[in-house]
């Protein structure tokens, strides 16, 4: 499996999970979090494994010490994916490596 697939499956999974949830009036949040998750998933699937992004997740530790493990953001990155509203699937991406060094320091 490589780097963006890896990336995708978990990304699929955190939207399965968003969708599992039952909630009472949650006014459609959590469906809106697991469609915003699936949008990241596919541009997330899409990429190349040297794509700026992915190397960006890849210095974060997101693919563990040597860079060959599944994708694994981390307590504070799982905390931001399980957080996310929506918006554009690059702008998660690129909030998690932030999100991880934050949380690290």
């Amino acid at each position: 499996m490589t780097r963006s697939e890896s990336l995708a499956a978990y990304l699929r999974a955190q939207a399965r999970r968003r969708l599992d949830r039952v909630e009472s009036n949650d006014d459609g949040r959590n469906a809106r979090c697991a469609l915003a998750l699936l949008d990241a998933a596919a541009y997330a699937a899409g990429l190349p494994d040297d794509d700026p992004i992915v190397l960006l997740l890849d210095q974060a530790g997101c693919y563990g010490p040597l860079g060959c493990e599944s994708f694994d953001p981390g307590e504070a990155g799982t905390r931001l994916i399980r957080l996310w509203q929506g918006g554009e699937p690059h702008e998660l991406l690129l909030a998690l490596p932030s999100a991880i060094a934050a949380a690290n320091s």
